[in-house]
Protein backbone atom coordinates (compact mmCIF):
# COMPACT_ATOMS: atom_id res chain seq x y z
CA UNK A 1 0.00 0.00 0.00
CA UNK A 2 1.08 3.66 -0.80
CA UNK A 3 0.04 6.98 -0.29
CA UNK A 4 0.89 9.92 -1.09
CA UNK A 5 1.70 12.56 1.30
CA UNK A 6 1.55 16.58 0.07
CA UNK A 7 4.36 18.83 1.35
CA UNK A 8 3.57 20.75 3.38
CA UNK A 9 0.75 18.14 5.22
CA UNK A 10 -2.93 19.19 5.71
CA UNK A 11 -6.04 18.33 7.32
CA UNK A 12 -7.57 16.64 4.60
CA UNK A 13 -4.61 14.41 3.99
CA UNK A 14 -3.86 13.41 7.36
CA UNK A 15 -7.47 12.06 7.55
CA UNK A 16 -6.88 10.66 4.23
CA UNK A 17 -3.59 8.65 5.51
CA UNK A 18 -5.51 7.76 8.68
CA UNK A 19 -8.79 6.06 7.64
CA UNK A 20 -7.01 4.53 4.67
CA UNK A 21 -5.08 2.58 7.29
CA UNK A 22 -8.18 1.96 9.54
CA UNK A 23 -7.31 4.11 12.32
CA UNK A 24 -9.61 4.95 15.49
CA UNK A 25 -11.26 7.92 15.24
CA UNK A 26 -9.60 9.77 18.08
CA UNK A 27 -6.29 9.20 16.26
CA UNK A 28 -7.64 10.41 13.10
CA UNK A 29 -9.21 13.37 14.82
CA UNK A 30 -5.33 13.87 16.61
CA UNK A 31 -3.49 13.59 13.11
CA UNK A 32 -5.55 16.10 11.24
CA UNK A 33 -5.45 18.67 14.31
CA UNK A 34 -1.98 18.20 14.40
CA UNK A 35 -1.77 18.58 10.55
CA UNK A 36 -4.40 21.73 10.92
CA UNK A 37 -1.32 22.96 13.59
CA UNK A 38 1.64 22.42 11.43
CA UNK A 39 0.61 24.86 8.92
CA UNK A 40 1.10 27.46 10.93
CA UNK A 41 3.88 26.82 14.02
CA UNK A 42 7.29 27.06 13.53
CA UNK A 43 10.52 24.60 13.46
CA UNK A 44 12.27 24.30 16.80
CA UNK A 45 15.09 27.10 16.98
CA UNK A 46 17.75 24.95 18.91
CA UNK A 47 20.61 26.66 20.39
CA UNK A 48 23.27 28.22 17.38
CA UNK A 49 21.78 25.64 14.65
CA UNK A 50 19.52 27.13 11.61
CA UNK A 51 17.91 23.71 10.65
CA UNK A 52 15.45 25.95 8.90
CA UNK A 53 18.07 25.89 6.10
CA UNK A 54 17.94 21.75 6.27
CA UNK A 55 15.79 20.05 3.56
CA UNK A 56 12.69 19.76 5.80
CA UNK A 57 10.37 19.26 2.97
CA UNK A 58 11.58 15.30 2.01
CA UNK A 59 8.06 13.99 4.09
CA UNK A 60 8.20 10.85 1.26
CA UNK A 61 5.17 8.98 1.03
CA UNK A 62 3.47 6.23 3.32
CA UNK A 63 4.98 2.57 2.08
CA UNK A 64 3.73 -0.32 3.88
CA UNK A 65 5.78 -3.52 3.23
CA UNK A 66 5.39 -7.06 3.50
CA UNK A 67 5.37 -8.48 6.64
CA UNK A 68 8.22 -11.33 7.49
CA UNK A 69 8.01 -13.98 9.62
CA UNK A 70 11.69 -14.19 10.54
CA UNK A 71 14.79 -12.19 10.75
CA UNK A 72 16.35 -14.50 8.39
CA UNK A 73 14.52 -12.83 5.41
CA UNK A 74 15.74 -9.31 6.11
CA UNK A 75 17.89 -8.14 3.80
CA UNK A 76 21.58 -9.03 3.71
CA UNK A 77 22.37 -5.19 4.64
CA UNK A 78 20.98 -5.26 7.68
CA UNK A 79 20.54 -8.74 8.76
CA UNK A 80 23.60 -8.69 10.66
CA UNK A 81 22.33 -6.18 13.30
CA UNK A 82 19.97 -8.74 14.39
CA UNK A 83 21.82 -10.90 17.32
CA UNK A 84 20.85 -13.94 17.93
CA UNK A 85 19.40 -13.02 21.73
CA UNK A 86 16.98 -10.86 20.21
CA UNK A 87 15.07 -13.58 17.96
CA UNK A 88 12.63 -14.22 20.76
CA UNK A 89 11.83 -9.99 21.77
CA UNK A 90 12.60 -8.50 18.52
CA UNK A 91 9.93 -5.74 16.60
CA UNK A 92 11.20 -4.52 13.39
CA UNK A 93 10.25 -1.58 11.20
CA UNK A 94 11.16 -1.20 7.48
CA UNK A 95 10.18 2.05 6.17
CA UNK A 96 6.79 2.95 6.63
CA UNK A 97 5.58 -0.22 8.74
CA UNK A 98 6.66 -2.77 11.12
CA UNK A 99 7.08 -6.14 9.29
CA UNK A 100 8.10 -8.09 12.19
CA UNK A 101 6.89 -8.28 15.61
CA UNK A 102 8.26 -11.15 18.13
CA UNK A 103 7.55 -11.52 21.90
CA UNK A 104 8.21 -14.79 23.72
CA UNK A 105 5.25 -16.98 25.19
CA UNK A 106 6.80 -16.26 29.18
CA UNK A 107 6.24 -12.31 28.78
CA UNK A 108 3.00 -12.82 27.05
CA UNK A 109 1.55 -14.64 29.70
CA UNK A 110 2.80 -12.36 32.20
CA UNK A 111 0.98 -9.64 30.53
CA UNK A 112 3.65 -7.74 28.96
CA UNK A 113 3.16 -5.94 25.78
CA UNK A 114 5.41 -4.98 22.93
CA UNK A 115 4.04 -4.63 19.48
CA UNK A 116 3.65 -1.88 16.69
CA UNK A 117 2.02 1.40 17.89
CA UNK A 118 -0.18 0.90 15.13
CA UNK A 119 -1.58 -2.14 16.13
CA UNK A 120 -1.90 -1.13 19.96
CA UNK A 121 -4.07 1.95 18.87
CA UNK A 122 -6.76 -0.39 17.95
CA UNK A 123 -6.19 -3.26 20.42
CA UNK A 124 -5.12 -1.45 23.21
CA UNK A 125 -6.92 2.46 22.65
CA UNK A 126 -7.64 3.31 26.15
CA UNK A 127 -4.06 2.65 27.14
CA UNK A 128 -2.90 4.51 24.11
CA UNK A 129 -4.87 7.34 24.14
CA UNK A 130 -4.13 7.84 27.45
CA UNK A 131 -0.44 8.38 27.34
CA UNK A 132 -0.16 9.01 23.67
CA UNK A 133 1.32 13.21 23.01
CA UNK A 134 1.22 14.24 26.72
CA UNK A 135 5.18 14.19 27.24
CA UNK A 136 5.20 15.38 24.13
CA UNK A 137 2.55 17.97 22.91
CA UNK A 138 1.76 17.54 19.29
CA UNK A 139 1.20 21.49 18.46
CA UNK A 140 5.06 21.71 20.37
CA UNK A 141 6.50 23.36 17.30
CA UNK A 142 6.38 22.53 13.30
CA UNK A 143 8.68 19.25 13.56
CA UNK A 144 6.19 17.43 16.84
CA UNK A 145 2.86 18.27 14.52
CA UNK A 146 4.14 16.80 11.62
CA UNK A 147 4.85 13.94 13.77
CA UNK A 148 1.55 13.76 14.92
CA UNK A 149 0.35 13.51 11.79
CA UNK A 150 2.06 11.46 9.93
CA UNK A 151 4.05 8.84 12.65
CA UNK A 152 3.49 5.49 11.04
CA UNK A 153 5.02 1.88 12.72
CA UNK A 154 6.60 2.31 15.84
CA UNK A 155 6.45 0.67 18.79
CA UNK A 156 4.13 0.26 21.76
CA UNK A 157 5.81 -1.64 25.17
CA UNK A 158 3.57 -2.07 28.30
CA UNK A 159 4.92 -3.59 31.59
CA UNK A 160 3.01 -4.58 34.00
CA UNK A 161 3.12 -3.92 38.03
CA UNK A 162 5.93 -5.88 39.47
CA UNK A 163 7.22 -7.46 36.49
CA UNK A 164 10.67 -7.64 35.41
CA UNK A 165 11.82 -8.19 32.31
CA UNK A 166 15.04 -9.85 32.34
CA UNK A 167 15.71 -9.87 28.74
CA UNK A 168 15.67 -6.71 26.28
CA UNK A 169 13.50 -6.34 24.58
CA UNK A 170 15.08 -4.73 20.64
CA UNK A 171 14.10 -3.26 17.39
CA UNK A 172 15.73 -2.83 13.91
CA UNK A 173 14.21 0.40 12.69
CA UNK A 174 15.49 0.88 9.09
CA UNK A 175 14.56 2.41 5.69
CA UNK A 176 15.99 1.01 2.59
CA UNK A 177 13.26 3.22 0.29
CA UNK A 178 14.55 7.18 0.52
CA UNK A 179 11.06 8.06 -1.01
CA UNK A 180 8.87 6.27 1.95
CA UNK A 181 7.99 8.30 4.99
CA UNK A 182 10.05 6.92 7.83
CA UNK A 183 8.78 8.28 10.87
CA UNK A 184 8.40 5.61 14.18
CA UNK A 185 7.08 6.65 17.27
CA UNK A 186 8.31 4.73 20.24
CA UNK A 187 4.97 4.92 23.32
CA UNK A 188 6.79 3.39 26.58
CA UNK A 189 4.85 2.28 30.12
CA UNK A 190 6.76 0.92 32.77
CA UNK A 191 4.03 0.41 35.46
CA UNK A 192 4.98 0.34 39.33
CA UNK A 193 8.08 -1.05 40.42
CA UNK A 194 8.76 -2.89 36.95
CA UNK A 195 11.82 -3.15 35.31
CA UNK A 196 12.17 -3.67 31.80
CA UNK A 197 15.31 -2.51 29.00
CA UNK A 198 14.74 -1.30 25.51
CA UNK A 199 17.47 -1.11 22.30
CA UNK A 200 16.93 0.12 18.86
CA UNK A 201 19.60 0.02 15.70
CA UNK A 202 17.82 2.90 13.48
CA UNK A 203 19.91 2.48 10.00
CA UNK A 204 19.39 3.03 6.20
CA UNK A 205 20.15 0.73 3.56
CA UNK A 206 19.99 2.16 0.50
CA UNK A 207 21.34 0.21 -2.77
CA UNK A 208 22.83 4.09 -4.27
CA UNK A 209 23.08 7.19 -3.53
CA UNK A 210 19.70 9.46 -3.22
CA UNK A 211 17.85 12.31 -2.88
CA UNK A 212 17.77 14.27 0.63
CA UNK A 213 15.11 12.12 3.31
CA UNK A 214 14.23 12.48 6.76
CA UNK A 215 13.76 9.75 9.71
CA UNK A 216 11.61 12.06 12.10
CA UNK A 217 11.60 10.01 15.66
CA UNK A 218 10.16 10.69 18.68
CA UNK A 219 10.13 8.29 22.13
CA UNK A 220 7.63 8.90 25.00
CA UNK A 221 8.70 7.04 27.94
CA UNK A 222 6.30 7.18 30.97
CA UNK A 223 8.13 5.44 34.45
CA UNK A 224 5.52 4.79 37.63
CA UNK A 225 6.28 4.76 41.20
CA UNK A 226 9.61 2.35 41.97
CA UNK A 227 10.21 1.04 37.83
CA UNK A 228 13.25 1.22 36.16
CA UNK A 229 13.73 1.88 32.34
CA UNK A 230 16.60 1.43 30.26
CA UNK A 231 16.39 2.89 26.87
CA UNK A 232 19.38 2.20 24.54
CA UNK A 233 19.41 3.36 20.40
CA UNK A 234 22.03 3.66 18.24
CA UNK A 235 21.37 5.69 14.96
CA UNK A 236 23.51 4.96 11.85
CA UNK A 237 21.59 6.56 8.42
CA UNK A 238 23.24 7.65 5.18
CA UNK A 239 24.70 11.42 5.08
CA UNK A 240 21.69 12.32 2.86
CA UNK A 241 19.38 11.30 5.62
CA UNK A 242 18.31 14.19 7.81
CA UNK A 243 18.00 12.43 11.54
CA UNK A 244 15.41 14.45 13.95
CA UNK A 245 14.70 12.70 16.94
CA UNK A 246 12.77 13.89 20.36
CA UNK A 247 12.38 11.79 23.27
CA UNK A 248 10.86 12.27 26.65
CA UNK A 249 10.82 10.52 30.00
CA UNK A 250 8.43 11.36 32.97
CA UNK A 251 9.73 9.89 35.99
CA UNK A 252 7.60 9.47 39.47
CA UNK A 253 8.10 8.28 42.93
CA UNK A 254 11.43 6.75 43.49
CA UNK A 255 11.26 5.58 39.65
CA UNK A 256 14.65 5.25 37.75
CA UNK A 257 15.16 5.94 33.81
CA UNK A 258 18.90 5.59 31.98
CA UNK A 259 19.49 6.74 28.75
CA UNK A 260 22.35 5.31 25.94
CA UNK A 261 21.78 7.10 23.00
CA UNK A 262 24.60 6.90 19.44
CA UNK A 263 24.43 9.57 17.82
CA UNK A 264 26.51 8.11 15.17
CA UNK A 265 24.65 9.14 12.12
CA UNK A 266 26.24 10.53 8.64
CA UNK A 267 23.83 13.25 8.34
CA UNK A 268 22.43 16.35 9.65
CA UNK A 269 21.15 15.42 13.27
CA UNK A 270 18.54 17.34 15.83
CA UNK A 271 18.37 15.25 18.98
CA UNK A 272 16.89 15.82 22.04
CA UNK A 273 16.59 13.79 25.30
CA UNK A 274 14.59 15.60 28.58
CA UNK A 275 13.70 13.56 31.56
CA UNK A 276 11.03 14.87 33.87
CA UNK A 277 12.02 13.75 37.09
CA UNK A 278 8.48 14.65 38.19
CA UNK A 279 8.28 12.37 41.65
CA UNK A 280 10.51 13.00 45.00
CA UNK A 281 13.27 10.36 44.97
CA UNK A 282 13.59 9.53 41.23
CA UNK A 283 16.52 9.70 39.64
CA UNK A 284 18.18 10.01 35.81
CA UNK A 285 21.40 8.69 34.09
CA UNK A 286 21.70 9.91 30.78
CA UNK A 287 25.07 8.74 28.71
CA UNK A 288 25.26 10.61 24.32
CA UNK A 289 28.02 9.60 22.07
CA UNK A 290 28.88 10.91 18.85
CA UNK A 291 31.14 11.69 16.13
CA UNK A 292 30.80 14.17 13.47
CA UNK A 293 32.61 14.35 10.08
CA UNK A 294 32.29 15.92 6.71
CA UNK A 295 30.25 18.69 6.78
CA UNK A 296 27.73 17.70 9.02
CA UNK A 297 25.98 19.39 11.57
CA UNK A 298 24.44 18.49 15.04
CA UNK A 299 22.61 19.92 17.20
CA UNK A 300 22.86 17.59 20.84
CA UNK A 301 20.74 18.55 23.69
CA UNK A 302 20.14 16.72 27.07
CA UNK A 303 18.01 18.17 29.63
CA UNK A 304 17.13 17.36 33.14
CA UNK A 305 14.26 18.78 34.75
CA UNK A 306 13.69 18.13 38.60
CA UNK A 307 10.32 18.69 40.20
CA UNK A 308 10.00 16.14 43.15
CA UNK A 309 12.07 16.37 46.25
CA UNK A 310 15.25 14.39 46.62
CA UNK A 311 15.74 14.03 43.29
CA UNK A 312 19.25 13.13 41.03
CA UNK A 313 20.11 13.60 37.67
CA UNK A 314 23.51 12.52 35.69
CA UNK A 315 24.11 13.53 32.39
CA UNK A 316 27.54 13.14 30.18
CA UNK A 317 28.16 13.75 26.78
CA UNK A 318 31.37 12.35 24.17
CA UNK A 319 31.96 13.93 20.96
CA UNK A 320 34.60 13.87 18.49
CA UNK A 321 34.44 15.96 15.70
CA UNK A 322 37.24 15.91 12.58
CA UNK A 323 37.01 17.20 9.19
CA UNK A 324 34.45 20.33 9.09
CA UNK A 325 31.75 19.47 11.20
CA UNK A 326 29.58 21.16 13.50
CA UNK A 327 28.26 20.32 16.77
CA UNK A 328 26.52 22.30 19.05
CA UNK A 329 26.14 20.47 22.45
CA UNK A 330 23.76 21.85 25.09
CA UNK A 331 23.22 20.22 28.42
CA UNK A 332 20.17 21.43 30.65
CA UNK A 333 19.72 21.22 34.37
CA UNK A 334 16.59 22.66 35.82
CA UNK A 335 15.28 22.92 39.18
CA UNK A 336 12.28 23.98 40.02
CA UNK A 337 11.11 25.95 43.02
CA UNK A 338 10.10 23.05 45.60
CA UNK A 339 12.43 20.72 43.99
CA UNK A 340 14.52 20.33 47.86
CA UNK A 341 17.56 17.83 48.23
CA UNK A 342 17.88 17.70 43.90
CA UNK A 343 21.31 17.41 42.92
CA UNK A 344 21.42 17.90 39.03
CA UNK A 345 25.43 16.97 37.53
CA UNK A 346 26.11 17.25 34.10
CA UNK A 347 29.67 17.01 31.42
CA UNK A 348 30.48 18.16 28.19
CA UNK A 349 33.58 17.35 26.70
CA UNK A 350 34.66 17.50 23.07
CA UNK A 351 37.34 16.16 21.32
CA UNK A 352 38.69 17.47 17.84
CA UNK A 353 40.53 16.30 15.28
CA UNK A 354 40.44 18.73 12.53
CA UNK A 355 41.28 22.69 12.77
CA UNK A 356 38.38 23.36 10.50
CA UNK A 357 35.70 21.35 12.82
CA UNK A 358 33.80 23.40 15.40
CA UNK A 359 32.34 21.78 18.35
CA UNK A 360 30.56 24.30 21.02
CA UNK A 361 29.49 22.68 24.59
CA UNK A 362 26.73 24.91 26.58
CA UNK A 363 26.40 23.78 30.37
CA UNK A 364 23.26 25.50 31.35
CA UNK A 365 21.70 25.49 35.14
CA UNK A 366 18.59 26.99 35.91
CA UNK A 367 17.66 27.00 39.53
CA UNK A 368 14.81 28.08 41.45
CA UNK A 369 15.24 26.39 45.11
CA UNK A 370 18.19 27.31 47.33
CA UNK A 371 18.51 23.78 48.99
CA UNK A 372 20.16 21.65 46.57
CA UNK A 373 22.86 20.62 44.56
CA UNK A 374 23.98 21.24 41.10
CA UNK A 375 27.47 21.31 39.28
CA UNK A 376 28.61 21.09 35.41
CA UNK A 377 31.78 20.29 33.42
CA UNK A 378 32.50 21.43 30.23
CA UNK A 379 36.22 21.11 27.96
CA UNK A 380 36.67 21.49 24.08
CA UNK A 381 40.44 20.53 23.32
CA UNK A 382 42.39 18.66 20.67
CA UNK A 383 44.05 15.45 20.98
CA UNK A 384 46.88 15.85 24.28
CA UNK A 385 49.79 15.57 22.33
CA UNK A 386 52.16 14.35 25.70
CA UNK A 387 49.91 11.60 25.64
CA UNK A 388 50.30 10.58 21.98
CA UNK A 389 54.26 11.24 22.74
CA UNK A 390 53.84 8.71 25.79
CA UNK A 391 52.41 6.62 23.59
CA UNK A 392 54.65 6.57 20.49
CA UNK A 393 57.27 6.41 23.53
CA UNK A 394 56.44 2.87 23.55
CA UNK A 395 56.70 1.76 20.58
CA UNK A 396 52.90 2.22 19.27
CA UNK A 397 52.38 4.73 15.91
CA UNK A 398 50.88 7.81 16.11
CA UNK A 399 47.94 6.87 14.16
CA UNK A 400 47.06 3.80 16.58
CA UNK A 401 48.16 6.34 19.48
CA UNK A 402 45.32 8.98 18.47
CA UNK A 403 42.89 5.95 18.07
CA UNK A 404 43.74 4.87 21.70
CA UNK A 405 42.86 8.26 23.39
CA UNK A 406 39.84 8.68 20.90
CA UNK A 407 38.39 5.23 22.51
CA UNK A 408 39.67 6.26 25.96
CA UNK A 409 37.79 9.22 25.75
CA UNK A 410 34.76 7.73 24.67
CA UNK A 411 34.58 4.80 26.88
CA UNK A 412 32.42 6.35 30.06
CA UNK A 413 29.68 5.88 27.55
CA UNK A 414 30.55 2.81 25.35
CA UNK A 415 30.72 0.74 28.39
CA UNK A 416 27.41 1.50 29.70
CA UNK A 417 25.50 -0.29 26.31
CA UNK A 418 23.75 -2.97 28.26
CA UNK A 419 23.91 -5.42 25.58
CA UNK A 420 27.50 -6.96 24.32
CA UNK A 421 26.12 -7.29 20.73
CA UNK A 422 25.08 -3.69 21.04
CA UNK A 423 28.52 -2.50 22.41
CA UNK A 424 29.91 -4.66 19.51
CA UNK A 425 28.06 -2.93 16.78
CA UNK A 426 28.66 0.44 18.21
CA UNK A 427 32.74 -0.26 18.27
CA UNK A 428 32.54 -1.30 14.46
CA UNK A 429 30.74 1.96 13.83
CA UNK A 430 32.81 4.04 15.86
CA UNK A 431 36.16 2.53 13.84
CA UNK A 432 33.76 3.33 10.47
CA UNK A 433 33.19 7.06 11.48
CA UNK A 434 36.70 7.31 12.59
CA UNK A 435 37.78 6.06 9.24
CA UNK A 436 40.27 3.34 11.08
Amino acid sequence: MSTQITTPINRSSAEALSKNKQEPEWLTALRAEAAEAAETLEWPKPEKMRIDRWELGALGQYKQNDAISSSDQLPESVRGLVPAEASANLLVQRNSSVVLKQLAAELQSKGVIFTDLETAARDHAELVQKYLFTAIRKDENKLTALHAALWNGGVFIYVPKNVEVELPLQALLFSDDAEATFAPHILLIADNHSRVTYVDHVVSAFEAETGPSIHQAMVEVFVKAGAQVQFASVHHMADSVIDMTIRRAVVENDGRMEWVIGDLHDGNILSDTLTILNGSGSTSDAKVISIGGASQKMSLTTQAVHVGRSTESTMVTRAVMKDQATAIINGITKIEKGATKANGEQTEKVLMLSPKARGDANPILLIDEDDVKAGHAASVGQVNAEQIYYLMSRGISKQDAERLIIHGFLAPVVSEIPIESVREQLQKLLERKLGS
